[in-house]
């Protein structure tokens, strides 16, 4: 594709991730360094479906860098799935006369822009935004670091009370299709436990664990679950220790959103800044439909069809490093 691009559509869809922001703002800079309108599309596909769509300049992405959260809100869009949505979207952004769009997001989000530009011609960058972690053509998504940062510092406090207690504490993170956050707040807490949804540790590996750590007296122990992995989530975990092991006293604590939430980190903004960055250059370049990812701290350019279709794998090495580490 060679089209030559004049005007940016940006939006921000599915769950929200702390850096979105970062990555609003150097996309629309960037664009206008370039001399390219940019117009901001308000809460995802449903905004484009509604025509929600405004131009904005410089001033509308100041003192922005450091929120949480997306001032170009975000959602999901049903009506976005069929194709008569999509034809509305399209032709709202054509009556703005936008030929380019950034979409920061996930895998659902990238599955809606390979379906609008396949359908329409419209040319489509993906930057990854979603504290999972679980985006295939990078090494890490805009929020994940922060969501990371956020559960330790929780966990760090739980370990605390926990020690005061002797108590067993099952803390449970999110991640329902990818273990990302369990697994590196797990490593970065000293867990004795870690359970994601890419390795199905079974409840009764479980009880044997805890089962040999109460007969070596180590009475204080620390188990993160992510929500999606199959024990069930940290209640129904809880309830089967406390019913094969009870004299363990055993605490449950849900981190739920928080980990959503909070003003990105440092690393954040600057991945989030790189990729925005990148975005108008790939489409002023004429590279459309990619997601812009880092890779060894190098841009890397993943077509979204791939990006969409495969999946971020964990190493086994890394569960091998756990079970060491906790023993």
């Amino acid at each position: 594709m060679s089209k030559q691009v004049t005007k940016i559509g940006v939006l921000t869809s599915g769950g929200d991730s702390p850096g979105m922001n970062a990555a609003i703002r150097a996309v629309v800079r960037t664009a206008l360094y370039n001399n390219l309108e940019v117009y901001g599309v308000f809460r995802g596909y449903n905004g484009m479906i509604e025509n929600d769509i405004h131009q904005m300049n410089s001033r509308s992405v100041a003192n922005i860098i450091q929120k949480g959260g997306t001032i170009l809100k975000t959602a999901r869009s049903k009506e976005f799935m069929d194709h008569e949505g999509r034809k509305k979207a399209f032709n709202n952004l054509t009556d703005h006369g936008i030929d380019g769009l950034v979409v920061i997001g996930g895998n659902g989000s990238f599955t809606g822009a390979e379906k609008l530009s396949t359908e329409f011609g419209i040319p489509c960058i993906g930057l990854p935004g979603t504290i999972d972690n679980d985006l295939y053509g990078t090494d890490f998504t805009i929020g994940f670091d922060t969501a990371v940062n956020t559960a330790v510092e929780a966990i760090d406090k739980i370990r605390d009370t926990a020690d005061a207690h002797d108590r067993l504490f099952i803390v449970e993170v999110m991640g329902r299709h990818a273990g990302y956050i369990a697994l590196h707040s797990g490593i970065a807490t000293g867990a004795e436990n870690i359970l994601i949804p890419e390795a199905e540790t079974s409840t009764e590996e479980v009880i044997e664990s805890l089962t040999e750590k109460e007969k070596r007296k180590k009475l204080v122990n620390l188990v993160i679950v992510a929500e999606g992995h199959n024990s069930g989530g940290a209640n129904n975990l809880a309830r089967i220790i406390q019913e094969r092991l009870p004299n363990m006293d055993t605490r449950v604590t849900i981190l739920g959103h928080i980990q959503r939430g909070g003003a990105p980190s440092c690393f954040d903004r600057v991945i989030a800044s790189r990729m925005g960055f990148h975005a108008i250059e790939s489409l002023m370049e004429g590279r459309y439909n990619v997601m812009v990812g880092i890779y060894n701290n190098v841009i890397n350019y993943t077509p979204l069809e791939i990006a969409i279709r495969e999946k971020q794998r964990v190493n086994p090495e890394w569960m091998k490093m756990v079970k060491i580490l906790a023993s």
